[in-house]
């Protein structure tokens, strides 16, 4: 039995995917919600397994709240459950386990939780058989290991200024480097761990103490001036979590 959140603007849908679920008799339903604030802050006082994702929120989009998602730690699974197929590539670029499409279907709603079966019982298992291995190397993320031109480059994680994506590149800037990198930003996100390393926006990770200032922008947004003199935005969906931690 695994717990499972729901998030989905219209009831009748959660409501139809909740029934689905349960009659699987493998899945717990331990909340469900309809915007992005209101379920995050849901999903972060529970253990959650998986969420069940809709991707047209009202005036939100669930690839927002997905990104947010990426972040947290532990890192519920992700199935998008959308009447949208066009998202699809995007969906698995944010690691999602599976996309189900509107109106849901059984046979294809149990496909996924057989799905998600084998991928917790298999995350269960490493975790089991790897918890000594942690112990033991718990400053392995002090440094960030990236592939630089054929040579395996370590990073100091507290040198680290911002990583982006420009140009279709991700980019890491450093005290003293800058690194073009050709592996997608969220692979960083999942490998960084450190509280201080957030993201700030979809195309921007930050070190938090590297932020020399913070600039009011236009709709409620913010830049952040870092130590290097580099202008990085703020989106609205990360503006909460900015506020929070510096108490403004």
């Amino acid at each position: 039995m695994f717990k499972a959140f729901i998030v989905d603007d219209e009831p009748l849908a959660r409501d139809e995917l909740a029934f689905l679920l349960k009659r699987s008799k493998q899945v717990e339903i331990a909340g469900e919600g309809d915007s992005i604030e209101s379920s995050l802050s849901q999903i972060q006082g529970l253990q959650i397994d998986v969420i069940f994702l809709d991707i047209q929120l009202a005036d939100e989009s669930g690839l927002d709240l997905a990104e947010r998602i990426m972040g947290l730690d532990p890192r519920p699974e992700i199935v998008f459950a959308t009447a949208y197929d066009e998202y699809a590539l995007k969906a698995f670029e944010l690691q999602a386990i599976d996309y189900i499409m509107k109106p849901f279907e059984e046979t294809r709603v149990l496909q996924t939780v057989e799905k998600l079966a084998k991928v917790l019982q298999g995350k269960e298992n490493r975790n089991g058989s790897s918890r000594d291995l942690r112990l033991s190397t718990d400053k392995r993320n002090d440094k960030l290991a990236v592939t630089v031109d054929e040579r395996i480059v370590l990073i100091p994680v507290h040198e680290i200024v911002y990583i982006g994506t420009i140009e279709g590149r991700t980019v890491i800037v450093t005290d003293n480097q800058r690194y073009q990198l050709n592996e997608p930003l969220i692979t960083y996100e999942r490998k960084l761990h450190q509280k201080s390393i957030v993201r700030v926006h979809r195309g921007y990770l930050v070190n938090l103490d590297k932020i020399v200032e913070i600039q009011p922008w236009f709709h409620s947004t913010y830049n952040l001036i870092m130590k290097d003199g580099e202008k990085i935005p703020v989106s609205r969906t990360f503006t909460k979590d900015l506020k929070e931690h510096f108490d403004f």
